[in-house]
């Protein structure tokens, strides 16, 4: 299980790595338990002032949650993904350090959810980002369709969930999806850079200026809690079931099958 999520201290930074380059850094249950894991460990280490996520390789920051493992899944497995995801995201978001995405590469689906949670973005210029949810029969209601709204305003928000079209590094970063967007072979530079900027700075006020920017969102978490009950449930439909049959085959799933003459 470890294997699945490295976690590593230096110099005052904690670095959260996804290590499935041949799965595209998709995580499983367990490596979302891990992933918690590591940032409840962070949270608690006192020498650590801030946290970088981020996937192994250059092709792929995170492409979600392993579909391939869970295409036979029942509402009970997919509840027990859901309510881990849940806590995954209460300790990023009340861990009171900054965390930052280092995106160095595909940040698509669960992975941009996980990116959306994240206090900060730096992403290489050959990193894309998107949404897969009504594509194959979801919906991303872990806190995307709650942040995003904030990030890129909620027309854009919309193109982003309903469409699911894949942007570039550069138009994420106009849109105010990401912070910063530098070339690959920079990348580790500029997260280490801020990471030092952080590091010198308060850490106390760091934590409270972390609270108060969250409490406006914190006030949607009952939304978010909700949302992913409702995606379990839609999740053992069939319809549901079809997309997500149709993304382990590789094919266009058939959603409107009556519809046909």
């Amino acid at each position: 299980m470890g294997d699945e999520v490295l976690y590593e201290v230096t110099d005052g930074v904690a670095r959260i790595t996804l290590n499935r380059p041949e799965r595209l850094n998709a995580f499983t249950l367990d490596g979302a338990k891990r992933m918690r894991e590591c940032f409840e460990t962070a949270a608690n280490d006192r020498s650590v002032g801030v946290v970088v996520l981020t996937g192994t390789g250059d092709r792929a920051f995170c492409t979600g949650g392993d579909v391939g493992d869970f295409s036979d899944f029942t509402i009970d497995v997919d509840r027990a993904m859901n309510a881990e995801l849940l806590r995954l995201s209460h300790e990023m978001r009340n861990a009171g350090k900054p965390i930052i995405a280092r995106v160095n590469g595909y940040c698509i689906g669960a992975g941009n959810e996980l990116n959306m949670q994240c206090d900060l973005t730096i992403a290489a210029e050959h990193a894309s980002f998107g949404q897969t949810g009504p594509k194959m029969g979801s919906t991303p209601n872990w806190w995307v369709t709650q942040l995003l709204p904030r990030s890129v305003g909620e027309k854009r928000a919309r193109e982003i969930v309903y469409l699911c079209n894949r942007y570039t590094a550069a138009e994420a970063e106009t849109m105010g999806w990401v912070n910063k967007v530098v070339p690959g072979d920079q990348l580790d530079a500029a997260v280490d850079e801020w990471c030092r900027s952080l590091l010198e700075k308060s850490p106390t006020a760091l934590r409270l200026a972390k609270m108060a920017i969250n409490q406006g969102s914190d006030q949607l978490s009952g939304a978010v809690t909700q949302g992913m009950e409702l995606i379990t449930f839609f999740h053992d439909t069939p319809e549901s079931r079809e997309g997500m049959q149709a993304f382990v085959e590789k094919r266009k799933p058939d959603f409107r099958p009556d519809s046909r003459n």
